[in-house]
């Protein structure tokens, strides 16, 4: 809504100490408003703080409101003493309507359902009155209205009617008016319509109590008859007294002075400021608990990696303690096969060694590479599920976190969080079940297979080639075959030392042994790197998805931190100002 359609003056004169309290009242809400648009409020609570500040430099905002029928717009008549007002027994003010001083009488449309009424009443001059929508008006855009144009005022006139006093609609609007900390002076009008003062006693002991229970004090309270002080002022005194007009008048001179004027005009945005700070804290308090609650389902999903890590760790044992038998086996066939071939009677085999190489790869080598093939098809198949089934567990928990109802914390006051906060978090969840959907089996085994054939074969510093992992290992296995099999030439040499066979053979059999190990080190080692490899590649894909989720969380910790100190501070300040404008400092 526009400022309000009144003289840019606030027709007030200031000395230092005055001045000194505006600039502090400007600072302050200063840095209020900054910190209102880095909480990303909802728009029309900024927009309210913004034309509170501008008040400081408008005329004093008087707002008249309370339900249709109550006789406001009678009551504002009565009080400028002409009838500028439509008054009636029907909803006739449907919008508001600002007076303001004129020469002349003037009525401008200023925008929908903002009317600005001008006309030569002296008391204008340093005051502009508004007239409402009644609280309890059919149209409920017109109420609306009403309620964003309350915090705007510098003092609220609420009137009741007599005969329908402090209504259910009134209490609740009363409750919106103490919610912007305002100033409010009770006004019961139609007292005419009572049968004497016994009657109008009672009404005001009611209202009296009604108000007090609202807002903890009783305010000022003044029975009155609008239509007897307006016939009154338009030429008929005897009616003046029995209006009661005069104790209000009087009351309101007192109150409207520059002094008055001045400590309200103040105190009507550091209200709304002080407002504003609950709304602020309330934010700050529902976005830590979101947080809070993100930030335990981000430890979770770090505590589940770990176990995953360290289960995967330990299951990798096993699994690679069965291929290092593969390899003890052949240790154990080729025991065995020395023991037979280093005998006097095989002194012709021993002599032939393309035979020797064959036999060799016979019956020490054998199922060697099929069974290494199974093994470490076993152990990526392993890798690959286990894998998948950690993607699917992040995957639910993150979706999980998305249906939590988190928006009942924070309501619509925080459009932005929770749209920012949404938006991450679902494209962490539709990522993650995405790796679910579209997770290939065949291709993970297959990029893992290749990398653990290429880590063996760089091990055993052979080419990669085309050949699968238990082919590479039985090619160095053979190529030990080969080496001992010099030894079998040198025996056949000897072949008539009984002593020459026997320690040949222990020989064949240490050499043997040792290759070996050498083997089984290097393919155990290789395989192991490059399966710890692939399970950290595994975490950190995980780790990796959940990263715009994980700075989303501790980029709004660190703001809400900042939003804290900079909240209480600004509380402090404000709490401050009020105190000093409600003593005798200004």
């Amino acid at each position: 809504m526009n400022p309000i359609p009144a003289p840019r003056s606030s027709g007030l004169t200031v000395d230092d100490r005055q001045r000194e309290l505006i600039t502090a009242a400007r600072r302050v809400l200063g840095d209020l408003q900054l910190l209102v648009r880095d909480l990303s409020l909802a728009a029309h609570i900024q927009d309210t703080l913004k034309q509170a500040i501008h008040q400081l430099d408008e005329v004093f905002l008087l707002v008249v409101v309370g339900e249709f029928n109550s006789g406001k717009s009678a009551f504002i008549n009565a009080l400028l003493g002409r009838a500028i007002l439509e008054e009636g027994v029907t909803p006739t003010t449907a919008d508001i309507q600002v007076l303001t001083y004129g020469e002349t009488a003037t009525h401008e449309i200023v925008e929908p359902h903002l009317h600005r009424l001008t006309a030569p009443v002296e008391s204008l001059r340093e005051i502009a009155i508004v007239d409402t929508p009644g609280t309890n008006a059919v149209l409920r855009e017109h109420e609306a209205l009403t309620t964003q144009f309350v915090p705007r005022s510098d003092l609220v006139l609420f009137v009741t009617a007599a005969d329908r006093p402090f209504t259910e609609t009134e209490r609740q609007f009363l409750e919106l008016i103490r919610a912007w900390g305002k100033k409010v002076v009770l006004i019961i009008n139609r007292i005419d319509v009572l049968a004497g003062e016994e009657d109008i006693a009672k009404v005001v002991g009611f209202v009296g109590e009604s108000a007090k229970r609202l807002f903890g004090i009783v305010p000022a309270i003044f029975p009155v008859s609008a239509r007897e002080a307006l016939r009154a002022k338009l030429g008929e005194p005897a009616r003046w007294t029995g209006s009661r007009f005069q104790p209000l008048e009087d009351y309101l001179h007192t109150t409207l002075d520059d002094r008055e004027r001045l400590r309200l005009k103040l105190l009507n945005p550091l209200g709304i400021g002080a407002a504003l700070l609950e709304r602020a804290g309330e934010l700050i308090l529902a976005r830590d608990a979101v947080l809070t609650r993100d930030v335990d389902a981000l430890a979770e999903l770090e505590r589940q990696l770990a176990l995953y890590e360290q289960d995967m760790a330990r299951g990798l044992e096993p699994r690679m303690a069965a291929i290092d038998a593969v390899i003890i086996k052949i240790e154990q066939r080729g025991d065995a096969f020395f023991e037979d071939v280093f005998r006097l009677a095989r002194v012709m085999d021993l002599m032939n060694k393309g035979r020797m190489q064959q036999a060799f790869e016979q019956e020490v080598i054998g199922d060697t590479a099929r069974d290494i093939e199974r093994h470490v098809r076993d152990l990526i198949d392993w890798l690959v599920e286990a894998d998948l089934r950690e993607w699917a567990s992040i995957s639910q928990l993150v979706n999980e976190r998305r249906r939590q109802h988190d928006d009942r914390f924070l309501g619509s006051i925080d459009e932005a969080f929770r749209l920012d906060r949404a938006k991450i978090i679902g494209e962490v969840g539709r990522k993650s079940q995405q790796v679910v959907d579209t997770y290939d089996k065949h291709t993970e085994s297959g990029a893992i297979a290749d990398g653990a054939r290429v880590a063996v074969a760089t091990a055993a510093a052979l080419g990669a080639g085309a050949v699968g992992l238990g082919t590479l290992v039985t090619i160095v296995a053979t190529t030990a075959a080969a080496d001992i099999s010099g030894v079998f030439m040198a025996g056949a040499l000897a072949v008539i030392g009984a002593l020459v066979i026997p320690a040949k053979r222990r020989r064949a059999k240490a050499e043997m042994r040792h290759k070996l190990a050498a083997l089984r080190e290097q393919l155990s080692g290789s395989l192991r790197t490059q399966f710890q490899t692939e399970l950290s590649r595994s975490a950190q894909r995980i780790r990796d998805s959940m990263a715009g989720y994980s700075r989303f969380v501790r980029a709004e910790s660190e703001k809400i931190t900042d939003a804290r100190e900079r909240l209480k501070k600004v509380s402090e300040s404000i709490q401050r100002l009020r105190a000093q404008l409600g003593g005798a400092g200004l």
